[in-house]
């Protein structure tokens, strides 16, 4: 095996692993992203462009799916205790007044 072979197969083998994890921390999704990256490198050293291509697309959806998430779970203490004590459940009274009932 040759250094480039080796180098697509640890890229590829990040990038699955990565994508097995991403539910549990979005930086797994950074590490998809990174690991896209590297397999979009080896598409093009390799001579297959269509595979580089399509690898650096899904980098970059990768990415945006990263700074998406990110953003969601990091949260300022206010909002997040705001969420957790407050009822989003409205009261049976408050139900019935948009029921038109009194």
């Amino acid at each position: 095996m040759d250094a480039l072979t080796a180098f697509g197969l640890f890229s590829v083998t990040v990038m699955v692993a990565c994508y097995a994890f991403e539910d549990r921390s979005h930086w797994f999704i950074l590490g998809f992203a990174a690991s896209c990256a590297l397999a979009s490198v080896y598409g093009f050293l390799q001579g297959a462009w269509p595979f580089g291509l399509v690898e650096g697309v899904w980098t970059l959806i990768a990415l945006r799916r990263w700074q998406v998430r990110r953003h969601r779970t990091i949260q300022p203490k206010s909002m997040s205790s705001d969420l957790t004590t407050s009822s989003a459940a409205p009261t049976s009274r408050q139900a019935g007044r948009r029921c038109g009932r009194p």
